[in-house]
Order: structure tokens, then C-alpha cells, then sequence
């Protein structure tokens, strides 16, 4: 069998997604494999380049007519196809399907036609072997005799192309076409028929198709030649053409046809119907009354079904013999607004319950699904306007003829949106127009784009040592946003070493949790600062990862006895030499103690516990033992005192040592002296706040000073009283009254200073300038008394101070 395929590919569209249509023809009754086309070749698609480069079906309802090849979209006959059963009689017969290509990380959407070619595979045939039909002897020249309507199923050229009629003078056949091309045979009466030399004749009616080879079907015509009824009814038009709107309701008037026979009797009684062989989808949808003519709506018509009709009505007498004219009505539907547009969506990929899936990494302008719009209705009423609503990540392009595709406008991200509910809207431009709503949910399928995020790069965690194995320390939390696997977080340690020890030898970190542990216990004195990498991956396809630093800071706990470094003991104690004379402020020895701590556990504080001679006192803070007095003993003499040293901790420890100074005839070193004002040992043994003494003391003083200001004053008062009574008493002049006299310092000074000396001669009497020069006396020898006094009242004062500070 000769095998015909021929391609051709039609590009509607060359935007960023490809709306492609691509036509390939075959015929029908080919073999299953017979090769159809390769969408790859034709569309330039070369699956080398890309591995993943794959060819779907989006639906597979013909997927049994036609196979395709998922790598490269190579298209073969599925099973023998039949044509006729598939399309009917329509003059074109499609096998529709659109398929998703997916080819470097893009979807795309390629619609293919392929267009099944009629063989001839059918032979025409009338619907009897044999026809009677009678003529009257006086039938005119020209009149016309239908035949039955021959049928072949092929379509085309394949189709009856003409009708023949051999041996026959009387006869010819005429060939009429209708408008759905459907061809009609008619007898044509050429010759005048005489009963009276023959009554009969035999034709052969034959019916042949274009196909190559033709093929034909014939039937037999058995005319009778009768005697004429004069006169046949006439038809006032041979040919009528009426509109018919879709929606007139049954029993409409659709018209009455009219035919007139001049005869009278039965032989002039007109009566109607349809002429034999019309087609019973005729006879279905429309009825006439044999009387009156009145075609009317026997059932609704549908103009998206069917356009038009043809009715070939008869009119024929009661007479003998009648001979039927006929009356051909073209009967055009008128579409009306009576449907609402229809919208179907093919998804990319198959739907579940509803929804359609798109991976969050399609690339901007990536196909999502096909829209499919029709309307039955046709003109504007047909003519629809789709819109898409819910988004703006989403938007319409035009992929070929009535259908769109949604395709993507940005990229898409399930971690901020994982879901879009979308509103198709199709509206016709019919008045009034009909609207159809349909809502589209795209769900967006997860991709592992987002490693897991810790909340911070470092952490600083602090933690007390000496902790038990397994102790917890803190819980670290890496957020992944993607779903199932992909967010699925698990955590893991990086070895790595501090202080030339694996890191995993002092914490561990829970897998699933995140929690960080202690491996062993951790000592501040060994490892002050742990730092150790967390690695947070999920569990996605590639897998992603983030690392945060952790810095744990191990706290000192005070868990270490300071002690002595410098001198060396033996056994707790040490021997010392001290010169024997060794001033006060003599510095004897400084101290020097460690603590393994750290912070104000490793602080250090000196005291001395015994001294039995009490000759020493020690700097809390240095550890400087100091002669607080001259030394007084003899060569070879030994002094024993006992040092405690304590640490600051909050629970302190203490170590004590045994000193022994040892009397030696060295000299005292100079720059071993210091000047010591305080004893810190004992204020520290006798457990005495120093500000407190000072301000006790402070006060004393004060009050010391104040009592005897208070003395002098009383003292000095009772003098200057008493001298102005003498002066009273002894002056004979009598210039002064008994009443006392209080002479001010300023008085006194005035006097002595010598101003107003001669003035005060001159008033005065010899008697009463030597008063004054007594009283004058008097005054200078109670100053004298006064200060002396103060100063003693001071001397005793630092004197009391001086005492204290030595205490």
C-alpha cells in the first residue's frame, strides 16, 4: 500500500512561550506505525541539547489513533483509522491534541492537527435495487421524475461525482446539487411517450464517484406508461427561500406553498406532501398538512446544529394516473443569542480534585494551562472576549484560533503565595450578551530553593563549668520555608579542634532538635572558649545547607585553693632574714600567691592570722608584710607569724603558710622602707571601719574645739567686768558712772595704735590716764593667757589623733 504523509507546520506565534500549531496529514485506513511527523525535527527542538527535554499528550482521548514518542515526538499511526466513522461526512476530519513540550526548564504548548484524508474506500448505493414509476402516455417534454437519492459515505472527490443512464431515447437524467453538496437525480422526459406502442421501459440508472479508481452503484427504473390525466397541479413557484430563527417554537407557520390544477373532481383536488427519499432529519424537524400546504416547526431546530434545510414538497391530484410537480423550499436558520460561551481548561499538568500544579521555578512566561472557548452561536453572537482575573503573576495570551493560554508573567515563589485562585471570564457580544465564569485554582508545587536560615550568623552562649556530661546548652533553630523533605531541617556538628582537642570531644548536637550538649565535663582553667560551626541541611534534592558559629564562653566557677608562689614553702612554712636593725615601715618580705581561677575568683586577699608580737601588719592586696615598729631583738632571734591568703570567689578558698624572720646582722636595704600610716592586718583582725573611726574622731575634735572657744570667752568676759569696776571705784574726778563698762579688742586697739592720744590726755585726768594704762596692762596679759591655753587645747588634740592612727 502506497503510504502519502505530508507536513506542514504553521507558526502562529513566536513570543517567549511558543503557541505553535503544527499540521500533518495521513490518510485514513493506514497502517498502525505509519509515520505521521517528528514535532523535534519540525520545530527545531534538538533533544541533545537537553537531556530532559520531554513530549506530552496534555489529553488522551485519541491517544489510541495516534501514538507519540515522549523523547523525541515522533507521531505514528495508533490503530487503522476510519474516517467515515470518525468524521461522518464532514469535508474535513481533524484529530486534534495539544501537547506540552518541556525543554530547557521551559513548558511549552504545541497544538497539532492532524488532518485524515478520505480514501475511496466506499462505493455509492441507492437505497433499493429497483424503482417503479408511471407516466402518463401525455406527460409534456421536459417534465421532471426524482429518483431516490443515491448515498456514498466518502467525501470529495470520492463522493457521487455524476449519474449516467445507457440505452434509452425517451429519457435523459438530469444531476440537481444541493447546498450541503448532496447530489439529486432526475429523469428528464425528452421524447413523447405512446402507451399504444410501448407501455414500458427498463433503464439503467447509474451513480459514480471521482475516486481513482471510480466507484459506482446503479439501479434498475421500471417505467409504466399510463394514460394522462390532463393536467398536473402546478406549483406557483418551482424554487422558495424563507429564514427560520432557531428558536421558533413547534407548530410555528413556517409557510404555505399553493399549486393549482384546472381539473375537475379528484382530478383537481390538490393535495401535498414530501417527495419520496427525503431524509428522515427532514420529516423529524418539520410537517405539512396534505390539504392545505402549511409547512410548520414540528420539532426545535438548532442553527449551531444545522444551517439550512431543503424540502422538496409535491404536489399531486386524486385523479388516475396523477403526475406530481414538486416545489423545492430552502429553509435558512437565523442564529439567535441562545447560548453562553463555553470554556474548557486543559492544565499542563493533570488536575487532582480540582487543582492544577506549576513548579515555583517555571521561568517567567512559562505555559500553564490551555482555555478553549466556543460559542454555538454564530456572527456576534459568536464572537467571544475572554479575560482572566486573580492575579497578577498570571495573564492571557492568544495560542491559535479561539483558544488562549495562560502563561506566567513573573517568577513564581510557593513561599510568599503557594496558591492562586484564578476567574476565567468569556463574553459573548450578543444583546443581550451571556457570561460564563469559571474559577481555575493553580497550586504551586514546591522546589528546594531556600536553605535553612538560622536566626543569626554567631551565637554567644555562656555556660557554667564543671557541668556534668550531657547537660544542656542551648537549643540553635534553622527555619527552612519549603515544604515536606525540602524544609525538613537536620543539624550536624563540623569537627574542628581547640586547644589541639576535637571539638566533638566537649559538645554534640541533637540531629533532629538542634539542641547543643556537653560531651564531658568543661574546665574553664583548660578551654576559656569553645567556637564550633553548626551545619543546618534540609532535606531536599539537591539538599541546601547554612552553617552558623557558635562561641560558647566557659564562666569560671571558683573551684581552685589559690596558693603560695614566692616564698617557697616546705611543709606550710619558710624561714626569712630580717636585719636586726630594721627601721618601722621596714618592708620584711612581699608575698606572692596564684589562683588558677579566673575573674574575681582569682583576686587574692593577704592577712595575717597570728603574730604573737603583734610587730607586723600585711597589704591586703600585695602581700607586703611591714614592720609597724622599730625591731628590737638580738642576733638569731626568731619571730613566727602565720599568713592566710583567701580568694574573692563567693564561696572563697584560703591557703595559710608559716612565716619564721629570722634576726640577721644585714643592714636594712633604703629603698625597703616605706612609711606606714595604717595596718591593714589589724584592721582587718579587729574587724574596724576606718571612715567610722575618722568621723568619731572628727567630731570629738569639733566638740573639743567648740568647749574650749566656749572657756576662753566665759574667762575673758569675767575679767573685762571686773577691771571696769576697780576703774569706777578709784577714779576721784568722778567722770564715770557705776555702771560696767565692756571695753571691745577694737576699743583696745584704737588706744594703742595712738590715735586720738592727745585728745584722750586732754579730757582725762592724771588720775584717770593711769586707770587706763592698768586696764590696758590687764587686757594684754589676758591675750596672752587666751592664746596659750588654744594652743595647748590644739596640742592635745593632734596628740589624740596621733595616738589613734598608731592604735
Amino acid at each position: 500500500t502506497l503510504l502519502y504523509c505530508l507536513i506542514s507546520v504553521v507558526i502562529f506565534a513566536t513570543t517567549v512561550v511558543l503557541g505553535i500549531t503544527t499540521k500533518y496529514y495521513t490518510y485514513e485506513e493506514d497502517a498502525p506505525g505509519t509515520f505521521i511527523g517528528n514535532l523535534s525535527m519540525d520545530l527545531k527542538i534538538d533533544p541533545s541539547e537537553d537531556p530532559n527535554t520531554s513530549f506530552r499528550f496534555m489529553q488522551e482521548g485519541n491517544s489510541s489513533l495516534i501514538q507519540m514518542r515522549k523523547c523525541d515526538g515522533l507521531l505514528t499511526v495508533g490503530q487503522r483509522i476510519d474516517r467515515e466513522k470518525l468524521c461522518q461526512r464532514s469535508t474535513q476530519c481533524l484529530i486534534t491534541s495539544d501537547v506540552v513540550v518541556f525543554s530547557k526548564e521551559k513548558f511549552h504548548l504545541i497544538h497539532v492537527e492532524i488532518h485524515v484524508r478520505d480514501i475511496n474506500d466506499h462505493s455509492p448505493m441507492f437505497p433499493h435495487n429497483e424503482i417503479q414509476l408511471e407516466i402518463l402516455e401525455s406527460m409534456a417534454l421536459g417534465t421532471h421524475f426524482p429518483l431516490e437519492v443515491a448515498n456514498d459515505l466518502d467525501v470529495g472527490n470520492n463522493y457521487i461525482q455524476s449519474y449516467q443512464l445507457f440505452h434509452n431515447s425517451y429519457f435523459d437524467i438530469e444531476v440537481r446539487t444541493a447546498e450541503d453538496d448532496m447530489k439529486f437525480a432526475q429523469l428528464v422526459l425528452v421524447k413523447e411517450l405512446d402507451r399504444e406502442i410501448e407501455d414500458s421501459y427498463t433503464l439503467q440508472v447509474t451513480a459514480s464517484d471521482g475516486g481513482s479508481p471510480p466507484k459506482s452503484g446503479s439501479v434498475t427504473v421500471h417505467v409504466k406508461v399510463l394514460d394522462s390525466n390532463d393536467n398536473s397541479p402546478q406549483f406557483e413557484h418551482k424554487s422558495l427561500k424563507v429564514e427560520l430563527n432557531e428558536d421558533a417554537p413547534i407548530g410555528f407557520l413556517l409557510l404555505r406553498v399553493q399549486a393549482f390544477d384546472p381539473d375537475h373532481g379528484q382530478n383537481g383536488d390538490v393535495h401535498y406532501d414530501f417527495v419520496e427519499g427525503v431524509l428522515n432529519d427532514m420529516k423529524n424537524n418539520f410537517d405539512i398538512d396534505p390539504l392545505s400546504g402549511a409547512v410548520t416547526v414540528k420539532s426545535m431546530v438548532d442553527f449551531e446544529v444545522r444551517k439550512s434545510y431543503e424540502l422538496n414538497i409535491q404536489a399531486y391530484d386524486l385523479g388516475e394516473n396523477s403526475i406530481p410537480s414538486t416545489c423545492a423550499v430552502i429553509v435558512e436558520i437565523v442564529d439567535v443569542n441562545d447560548n453562553a460561551p463555553d470554556i474548557t481548561i486543559k492544565p499542563m499538568t493533570l488536575m487532582n480534585e480540582g487543582m492544577a500544579y506549576i513548579t515555583e521555578v517555571a521561568a517567567v512566561e512559562s505555559f500553564v494551562a490551555l482555555i478553549s472557548v466556543t460559542d454555538r452561536d454564530s456572527g456576534a453572537n459568536g464572537y467571544v472576549h475572554v479575560s482572566l482575573h486573580g492575579h497578577e503573576h498570571f495573564k492571557l495570551q492568544q495560542a491559535y484560533g479561539d483558544n488562549f493560554m495562560i502563561v506566567t508573567t513573573s517568577a513564581l515563589d510557593r513561599e510568599k503565595i503557594p496558591e492562586y485562585n484564578l476567574t476565567v471570564i468569556a463574553e459573548d457580544l450578543g444583546s443581550p450578551p451571556f457570561k460564563t465564569f469559571t474559577q481555575y485554582t493553580i497550586r504551586v508545587g514546591d522546589e528546594n530553593d531556600n536553605p535553612p536560615l538560622f536566626s543569626q550568623p554567631v551565637y554567644e552562649i555562656s555556660v557554667m563549668e564543671n557541668k556534668a556530661p550531657g547537660s544542656y546548652i542551648a537549643s540553635l533553630v534553622a527555619r527552612d520555608p519549603d515544604e515536606a523533605a525540602n524544609g525538613k531541617v537536620t543539624y550536624k556538628l563540623l569537627e574542628n579542634e581547640v586547644e589541639g582537642v576535637l571539638v566533638s570531644s566537649f559538645l554534640s548536637v541533637d540531629s533532629v532538635s538542634g539542641t547543643l550538649y556537653t560531651v564531658s565535663s568543661l574546665d574553664h582553667e583548660h578551654v576559656k572558649q569553645i567556637e564550633v560551626a553548626i551545619l543546618a541541611t534540609d532535606g531536599g534534592s539537591p539538599s541546601l545547607s547554612s552553617t552558623a558559629l557558635v562561641k560558647v564562653r566557659i564562666v569560671d566557677e571558683n573551684d581552685n585553693v589559690p596558693f603560695i608562689t614566692y616564698p617557697v614553702l616546705i611543709n606550710g612554712s619558710t624561714d626569712v632574714p630580717i636585719p636586726y636593725n630594721a627601721p618601722a615601715g621596714y618592708i620584711a618580705l612581699r608575698v606572692e600567691a596564684h589562683d588558677m581561677d579566673d575573674g574575681v575568683n582569682a583576686e587574692l586577699s593577704y592577712t595575717i592570722l597570728e603574730d604573737k608580737e603583734i610587730l607586723f601588719s600585711i597589704n591586703k592586696k600585695s602581700g607586703e608584710i611591714v614592720l609597724k615598729h622599730r625591731l628590737m631583738f638580738r642576733y638569731d632571734d626568731v619571730i613566727e607569724i602565720k599568713v592566710r591568703v583567701s580568694d574573692l570567689g563567693r564561696t572563697p578558698f584560703s591557703c595559710t603558710a608559716t612565716i619564721r624572720f629570722v634576726v640577721s646582722d644585714t643592714e636594712p636595704l633604703e629603698k625597703q622602707v616605706m612609711v606606714v600610716l595604717e595596718s591593714s592586718d589589724e584592721k582587718d583582725d579587729h574587724d574596724v571601719d576606718v571612715s567610722l573611726i575618722v568621723i568619731v574622731l572628727l567630731g570629738a575634735m569639733c566638740v573639743m574645739l567648740l568647749v574650749a572657744i566656749a572657756a576662753v570667752a566665759l574667762s575673758r568676759r569675767t575679767i573685762h567686768r571686773d577691771v571696769s569696776i576697780s576703774k569706777m571705784e578709784g577714779g576721784s574726778a568722778g567722770h564715770f558712772k557705776k555702771t560696767p563698762v565692756f571695753k571691745t579688742t577694737d576699743q583696745m586697739s584704737v588706744k594703742d595704735s595712738g590715735k586720738g592720744d592727745s585728745d584722750f590726755n586732754d579730757s582725762d585726768s592724771d588720775t584717770g590716764g593711769e586707770a587706763g594704762q592698768k586696764m590696758t596692762t590687764l587686757n594684754h596679759r589676758h591675750a596672752r593667757s587666751k592664746f596659750s591655753r588654744a594652743f595647748a587645747i590644739y596640742k592635745l588634740h593632734i596628740f589624740i589623733v596621733y595616738s589613734l592612727i598608731e592604735m
